[in-house]
Order: C-alpha cells, then sequence, then structure tokens
C-alpha cells in the first residue's frame, strides 16, 4: 500500500465532489421557487429533495442487484474511473431534461431530471468514496475523503449564488421574480459541464482498479482478528452505519431544505433574497471540511494546528468573497466568525479519531438546533445555520467507520450507504409535514432526533471495530501499521 497521498490522482478526482454540492445546494433554490410557481405545500415543495435523494436509493439498488446477476462487483468489472464517467454521463441527460421540461411548464418531467441527476450521482459515489480513501495512508483515509468534502462544499457554496442570479438575476438590479423556464439554461450548462469532466477523467491518471483485502490488512492492528465474512450485511459497523448516514443525510438536507420556508414565514425575508443565507450553511460544510483536512498533510504537528485554526477562516473568507461579488450585504454575517471557535475546539479535542469527532459533532448539532428552536429572529438563523457546520465532517466520519474492515465487500458496502442517501430526502418530507402539521419553528426537533442517533452511532462503532481487531486510536496516530 502506497503510504504518501498521491496527489496528482487525487486532485483530479475530486473535481466530482465539486459537482455533487454545486447541484444538490442549488436544490435549495428550486425549492421556493417551485413552491411559489406551481402553487405547492411545505410537503409537497420537499418532492425536489425527495426526488433527487431517492435516487440513490435506486442506483444504489440497481448496483447491487447487477453485481449479483453478474456475479462480480460492478465496480471490479469496469473500473471506477470508468463508473465515475458513466455516471458522470447520465447525470448530463438528466440536467439536459431540464430543458423540455421548462418549455412546457411540467414539474413532473423537472422532477424526472432531478431524479436522473441524483441516478448518476449514486454510481459516482460507490466509486468515489473508497477510491478517496485509499489513495494513500489508511491512517489519513477519512480526512482525505474530508478534503473532498471540503471540495463539495466549494459547489455548495457557489451554487446557490450563480442559480440564484441565473434565475432571479442580480438582487442588487432588483430582481424579485422567477419564472419556470429561467431553470433551463442553468442546467444546459451543466449538462455540459459533466460530459466535459468525463472526458478529462477518463484520459486522466486516476486508477481504475484498487487492492481492497490490502486496505484491509493495513487497517487492521491485529491481522489475525480480521474477519472475512460473505455478505456486508455481515458488518455490524456497516449496518448501524446505514442508518447513521440516513439520519446524517436527512439532518443536513432537510434543516436547509425547510430553513428558507422559515425564513420567508416567520422572518418576511423575500425569496429572491434567501441565496446568502442558502449559501452561509453549505459554507458551513466548507469551512468544518477544510478544518478536518488538515490532517491530510503529511506535515508536522505545529504545522497541522495551525492549519487546523486557518484552513476555516480562509473557507469563510471565500464565502465572503463570493457574495461580495454578488452584491449580498455580507458584514451581518461577520460575528459568524466566533461560532466557528467551536467547531475548531471540537476538531482538536476529537484528536483525529472518527469515532470521538463524529459524537463530538454531534452533540454541537444538538445544542445548535436546541438554540435555535428555543429563540427567534437572528439568534435562531445563526443557530440553525450552524448545524451546516457541525455535519460538516460527519460523512466522512461514518463512511469511515462502517467500510473499515470489509475487505472485498468494501464495494457492495460502498453502495449499501450510498443508497442511504435517500434520507435526505425523506427526512426533509418528514420535517415538511412537521411543520404543515405544527409550525416550521417547531419541525427543527427533527433535526435532534437525527444528532442523538449519531451520537449513539459514534459510541458504538469503536467497540465493534475492536472486536475485529482496529483500534481507531492507533490507526488514527498512524501505530497500526
Amino acid at each position: 500500500m502506497t503510504q504518501q497521498t498521491r496527489w496528482s490522482q487525487f486532485l483530479v478526482l475530486i473535481t466530482v465532489f465539486f459537482f455533487w454540492g454545486f447541484v444538490a445546494a442549488s436544490n435549495d433554490i428550486l425549492i421556493p421557487v417551485f413552491k411559489n410557481a406551481f402553487h405547492l405545500s411545505q410537503a409537497q415543495s420537499q418532492y425536489v429533495a425527495l426526488a433527487f435523494y431517492v435516487a440513490y436509493t435506486v442506483g444504489s439498488l440497481v448496483y447491487f442487484f447487477t453485481s449479483r446477476l453478474i456475479g462480480a462487483d460492478v465496480l471490479n468489472r469496469i473500473g471506477y474511473k470508468n463508473g465515475i464517467c458513466l455516471g458522470l454521463l447520465i447525470s448530463a441527460i438528466g440536467s439536459l431534461l431540464f430543458y423540455p421540461a421548462a418549455n412546457t411548464g411540467s414539474f413532473g418531467l423537472m422532477l424526472s431530471g432531478l431524479f436522473i441527476v441524483g441516478l448518476g450521482f449514486s454510481l459516482q459515489q460507490i466509486a468515489a468514496n473508497p477510491l478517496a480513501i485509499v489513495m494513500g495512508d489508511p491512517a489519513t483515509g477519512a480526512q482525505r475523503l474530508t478534503m473532498a468534502g471540503g471540495i463539495n462544499n466549494l459547489g455548495t457554496t457557489i451554487g446557490p449564488l450563480l442559480v440564484s442570479i441565473a434565475i432571479f438575476g442580480s438582487v442588487a438590479a432588483g430582481g424579485t421574480e422567477a419564472s419556470i423556464e429561467s431553470v433551463k439554461i442553468p442546467y444546459l450548462v451543466l449538462g455540459a459541464a459533466f460530459v466535459l469532466v468525463a472526458a478529462f477523467l477518463k484520459f486522466s491518471s486516476v486508477p481504475n482498479f484498487i487492492d481492497l483485502e490490502g486496505l484491509a490488512r493495513d487497517e487492521a492492528v491485529e491481522a489475525n482478528k480480521l474477519v472475512h465474512k460473505p455478505s456486508a450485511f455481515a458488518y455490524p459497523q456497516l449496518v448501524l452505519g446505514m442508518v447513521a448516514i440516513f439520519v446524517y443525510v436527512g439532518v443536513e438536507v432537510s434543516t436547509i431544505s425547510n430553513l428558507p420556508a422559515y425564513l420567508e414565514e416567520d422572518l418576511g425575508i423575500p425569496t429572491s433574497q434567501l441565496a446568502p443565507y442558502v449559501s452561509l450553511y453549505w459554507a458551513s460544510m466548507m469551512i468544518g471540511r477544510w478544518a478536518g483536512a488538515a490532517g491530510a498533510f503529511t506535515v508536522g504537528t505545529s504545522t497541522r494546528r495551525m492549519l487546523t485554526i486557518l484552513l476555516p477562516y480562509l473557507a469563510f473568507g471565500v464565502y465572503l468573497a463570493v457574495n461580495a461579488i454578488a452584491d449580498h450585504d455580507v458584514s451581518r454575517f461577520f460575528g459568524y466568525s466566533l461560532v466557528i471557535l467551536t467547531m475548531i475546539a471540537a476538531t482538536f479535542a476529537s484528536g483525529g479519531n472518527p469515532a470521538r469527532m463524529l459524537l463530538y459533532f454531534a452533540l454541537c448539532g444538538i445544542t445548535a438546533t436546541l438554540i435555535g428552536m428555543a429563540t427567534s429572529g437572528t439568534a435562531s438563523v445563526v443557530a440553525f445555520i450552524s448545524v451546516g457546520l457541525f455535519c460538516s465532517v460527519m460523512w466522512p466520519c461514518i463512511f469511515a467507520l462502517a467500510i473499515t474492515g470489509l475487505g472485498r465487500n468494501t464495494n457492495q458496502g460502498s453502495s449499501l450507504l450510498i443508497m442511504m442517501i435517500m434520507g435526505g430526502g425523506i427526512i426533509s418530507w418528514l420535517q415538511g409535514w412537521l411543520a404543515d402539521l405544527t409550525s416550521i419553528h417547531f419541525s427543527f426537533i427533527v433535526g435532534v432526533a437525527c444528532f442523538a442517533y449519531l451520537a449513539f452511532y459514534a459510541l458504538r462503532a469503536p467497540v465493534i471495530l475492536r472486536k475485529q481487531g482496529i483500534d481507531l486510536d492507533q490507526l488514527a496516530s498512524g501505530s497500526g501499521h
């Protein structure tokens, strides 16, 4: 196993992470637009998230059963790089559907387009996540995935702003209304970008195949305790991790999918001015992941600590800069820099252990959500937005915990984890339904329940892995090799 991160390959790979974030965050601009244009309830408006995220489940099931049908893992047969390229082309087809959908004013066809985009993303995710983990030392696999997530959230920060400008025009110029037809050009451009990235990736040096059994040996402190089971379902860290992915994506997506309704209905902020709030939520994900990514660099301890402090504020600066360019007033968000200090403290306290980091961030998420529910006005907005900050490193932590020790079952496990991304759609709808039943403000209690399970998984996963000869503290320190 190569111990040094293969940066030339890794930097090419993470371009796909950017697009996942760009599209996912842009959906949060589409939700209020479609709600107003098609006269939808809050629950009905969440069909946007439901169509997009349920596609991950369908795509993963197709992958799972296709592998069973052919008697071999799909990615082991066609290659990881080829799988990502195929997924990009599928997503391109979905993006292009927005053109006829906009021309006909068909909500159903637009949902179909989003579904196909998500279908392509599912194959990309199944291949790209384990590939990012194995491109270097297993001890820093979670940090490498965190770095990739940071690029993902660069897309989530930029996406809402660019899509909002494309749909509404410049806010400074007084654009406040959006027509359904205004969404077709941005998605035509996006479809073309998917095709170009697929071509670029195809001819890159990104590896097509990886040694999964070698990865399992490198992860283990005691190789004689490694378990070799016929199915990924036989590993409890994966089964519990599937639920963790479901609720993590659920709270991440449902919070921001329902936040625009809270801003509009309770605070009176017009739809055309929601972009900086949506962008800050997703920028918070970038901020947290840039802090967590510091551990992926092969540098001294003092330098790594300095990067952990500086990188999140650099990410915050990116958010302020792109919003200033978009003519948004960013002065109201300067105080958010103090909230970032809490996240940095939790990162230091974790010591690079993914389970400990997941626990600390889940507890912070519970606290932030409860504060948002107990307050109103600016305080509640800041608290709800900070949920994105504390969700930031959860994906790489859960993913790394869930597939650790799976060996030849890694790809199957990855597909099952990607399947559970459907939580983003289902829990968003659930919160929307609860908001219609009670109030949008109270509906955020759904997030508290999600974070509570994530804290449980953070406590349970290390116990399971120790029984399989894997010590997370030793692996994090690099002493397990």
